[in-house]
């Protein structure tokens, strides 16, 4: 009905401005308004009920693997007005991005970029422009990323190992070694934070193991990138990436990427065109201006406002720094453990060197149903845990405390939270 009246008051301004003119003008408006009411007989599609009314969007505490809370300077970052996405004030904005991750990766890579898309988007960046169809990779698989990292290299057609561990699991560098000289890969792949375990894995020695068998070694730290250390030039990592969700705090739709000059070499000098034309670094490269050419041309339509909240979160981290943001996370995580043994709660990670400290993965609490707790802590504390992610489900349950959110206060929050659960949800008598 509102949509009717609304294109038939368009209809009469139409009518009375033709009215004021001389009759040839009339004349000739008439077959335009017959035009106007048939476009208008054939809507048949009314307005959605939904889109008349307000956006409503509760207020909850994100302890979950990510997205985590956003702080109100990031969103207030978000709120700027738009700019055109290929004007110089966001290739400043652009560039000041560019600066911002290779702090936060520690490299001097110029081939350094945020991708127009979550984590998922770099890592199939990453694997789209360095591997070619019938090429060998390794990929090692102990939770969920390994799994989708390999799945995204088969659909392109490369030859895929794997090297596999049940969730939690870790790889010495020489098993890695062993299988590198087996399957001789030109990619090797490790999620430096597997949340999906809560898992963080060693890096040191890998990158020195695939330089001396001619592979590149790529590194995830979506989930641990601002939590715990990582030094991409130190340690040899080829490509590395992450997401802006996570401890950056930034809104999800950004994700970071870095290449050095091992995967340039790779990258831009293959045989084949990557899969994807959005994810070809080709013509990123001239979008971000890190191939050296004077002009930047359109590729896409970057999203202005998540690269503002990216800027904002990456000025955040270099302010506090990143060994601050490391001892914040290792400090807050340690008083969290000791409230969740306190209990009677058993930590998923035996060895407390290998826990991610952004996501605390606890073993499922016998007898309880991990879902009804979970909903249980939803529903009266409005705050979100998560179970385990792929191979982990019905083992773990997930509490992340990253960022914004890394704080003793919401430690205690999650606590009393469980503590509430434990005691009101049923538990079986098995």
């Amino acid at each position: 009905m509102f949509q009717r009246t609304l294109f038939s008051r368009s209809t009469l301004l139409v009518q009375q401005a033709a009215a004021t003119l001389d009759s040839p003008l009339a004349a000739r408006s008439a077959p335009l308004l017959q035009r106007v009411d048939r476009s208008m007989s054939s809507v048949t599609i009314p307005p959605p009920a939904c889109m008349l009314r307000p956006l409503e969007v509760p207020l909850r505490y994100l302890f979950g693997p990510g997205p985590s809370n956003v702080p109100p300077r990031i969103l207030a970052a978000a709120s700027r007005p738009i700019i055109g996405h290929m004007h110089p004030e966001m290739y400043e904005i652009m560039n000041d991005i560019k600066r911002g991750i290779q702090y936060a990766f520690q490299t001097e890579n110029n081939m350094t970029i945020a991708m127009s898309g979550s984590g998922h988007a770099a890592m199939e960046c990453a694997v789209f422009n360095t591997v070619e169809p019938g090429e060998s990779v390794l990929i090692s698989i102990n939770g969920i990323w390994g799994e989708r990292v390999a799945e995204i290299a088969e659909r392109m057609g490369a030859n895929v190992h794997r090297l596999v561990k049940t969730p939690g699991g870790y790889f010495t560098n020489k098993e890695i070694e062993q299988a590198i000289e087996k399957h001789k890969p030109v990619l090797f792949f490790l999620a430096h934070g597997e949340s999906s375990a809560g898992l963080c894995h060693p890096v040191d020695g890998i990158g020195d193991i695939c330089r001396k068998h001619n592979c590149l070694f790529l590194v995830d730290t979506v989930a641990s990138l601002g939590a715990a250390p990582i030094f991409m030039d130190k340690q040899n990592i080829d490509i590395l990436y992450t997401g802006s969700q996570k401890a950056l705090n930034a809104p999800p739709g950004t994700a970071p990427i870095s290449f050095n000059e091992r995967a340039c070499r790779k990258m831009f000098n293959r045989k084949t065109k990557p899969l994807s034309y959005l994810f070809d670094m080709t013509h990123l490269s001239n979008y971000w201006g890190c191939d050296g050419k004077p002009a930047r041309e359109y590729h896409h339509t970057g999203p202005v406002s998540g690269f503002f909240s990216l800027r904002e979160s990456l000025a955040i981290l270099a302010e506090k720094g990143l060994e601050e943001s490391w001892k914040k996370h290792t400090e807050v995580v340690a008083y969290l453990y000791k409230g969740l043994e306190d209990l009677g709660l058993k930590l998923f990670i035996a060895e407390r060197d290998l826990r991610l400290p952004s996501v605390t993965t606890i073993t499922v609490p016998d007898g309880y149903n991990w879902r009804e707790l979970l909903a249980y802590i939803m529903k009266h504390h409005q705050i979100e845990m998560t179970g385990g992610l792929g191979p982990s489900i019905g083992m773990v349950m997930r509490i992340g405390l990253m960022g914004y959110n890394c704080e003793k206060t919401n430690a205690d929050k999650a606590l009393n939270a469980l503590a509430d659960a434990l005691k009101n949800c049923k538990k079986s008598k098995s």
